[in-house]
């Protein structure tokens, strides 16, 4: 078995990329992961230097999994400036760190991807052990402060706590669908109050001249995403003084190589597009990611990037609505709290055991949050 390191994704054809990482999970997908890389967003001069691992049997792919290495924590939301911050008060530096992740985007979904003729536990567990055998190898060689998988599902979190790589527990808000025909059926499990305010604000939408638009793959145009791409560069740019992380190129790369993956819904006002937000789809999920406005108006951030979402769900049957990181505003909205998972390895072993220490202190802390968060939930109490 021989682990490899690749600084570009072509160097594995896209059709064996996808036989490996055989899912609809959208954002492991080659069309994505290239999209990224082939517009410049993850390149050196942005802080994102490829270093996919490959797992091979002589010529044959046993296993993948995406990776970088990271002069910076931009654009992961597994928050870790802390510890950098430690290591530079020591002396020492954090920078370059290796990172398991799919770029800007805290999701949760497999990092590592097995052939299917990988079938037993204890295969998968040999190549665990060789990947991270591997990577402690680089972070000595390179003088690499750190590796990190970012928002792992919790099978393969559980698998890497396994190889000595810590568990780091977070916090985000999701919505399931409980077999709803409609919104208002949706609406019907939460309190009167609750209710009342939800429609209040869509009322508000509607009161401001707004109409809502969803379109579904093959209806999102060239146009439409050009429209998009302006808002959302001009929302980064009031919120956080740069462009955001994502250029046009990418945005017309995903919408010509994957748009059956996209939904975008659009807010118009006398026929103009004034908002809109993008949505990836997998098999059962909804995956809210990518939003912007022309103007500000009265509640329709929550319109477009939530309840049109929960809409869509609910009309094409899907499972599961993953709106994006942190937010407790979602939490009235019938957004629940739900655990996210990230693993690491921290080379230096004084480091290693105040980090270790920190997370499980940490742990402790976020399910004391999440008991105290479950109790806001606007849900009718079930019998």
């Amino acid at each position: 078995m021989n682990v490899k390191f690749i600084d570009t994704l072509t160097k594995v054809s896209s059709n064996d990329w996808q036989h490996v990482f055989n899912t609809l999970y959208p954002f492991t997908q080659y069309s994505f992961l290239s999209a990224l890389e082939v517009s410049g967003c993850t390149q050196a001069p942005t802080g994102w230097r490829a270093q996919h691992i490959i797992v091979k049997e002589g010529d044959k792919i046993l296993a993948l999994m995406p990776c970088y290495i990271k002069d910076h924590s931009y654009g992961e939301y597994v928050f870790d400036w802390a510890w950098a911050d430690a290591y530079h008060q020591s002396g020492r530096s954090y920078y370059p760190k290796l990172v398991t992740a799919i770029p800007f985007t805290p999701s949760t979904g497999p990092r590592l991807a097995f052939d299917a003729s990988i079938q037993t536990d204890a295969e998968k567990v040999a190549i665990f052990k060789a990947i991270s055998l591997a990577i402690r190898s680089k972070l000595n060689a390179e003088n690499l402060s750190s590796w990190h998988a970012l928002f792992p599902d919790n099978t393969q979190s559980i698998q890497l706590q396994a190889c000595q790589a810590e568990q780091r527990v977070g916090l985000q808000y999701h919505w399931f669908n409980k077999s709803y025909v409609s919104f208002e059926d949706f609406l019907a499990r939460f309190k009167s109050r609750k209710r009342k305010n939800i429609r209040k604000e869509r009322a508000a939408v509607q009161g401001q001249g707004i109409l809502m638009q969803q379109l579904d793959g093959a209806q999102i145009t060239p146009e439409a995403m050009t429209t998009f791409y302006r808002f959302y560069q001009a929302t980064y740019l009031k919120r956080s003084g740069h462009h955001g992380y994502l250029n046009q190129q990418f945005f017309m790369l995903i919408l010509a190589n994957m748009g059956n993956s996209l939904v975008m819904v659009c807010a118009l006002k006398d026929k103009k597009m004034i908002a809109a937000a993008l949505f990836f789809k997998g098999q059962d999920s909804l995956y809210g990611r990518y939003w912007g406005c022309e103007q500000s108006y009265d509640f329709l951030h929550f319109e477009t990037c939530y309840y049109q979402g929960i809409e869509y769900c609910i009309n094409n049957n899907l499972q599961h609505f993953d709106p994006g990181a942190q937010g407790e505003h979602k939490i009235p909205r019938g957004f629940e709290p739900i655990k996210t998972f990230s693993n690491h390895i921290i080379s230096n072993t004084g480091f290693r055991m105040a980090i270790n220490n920190f997370i499980q202190q940490e742990k402790a802390q976020t399910e004391t949050n999440l008991s105290q968060l479950r109790t806001l939930l606007p849900f009718k109490t079930e019998l």
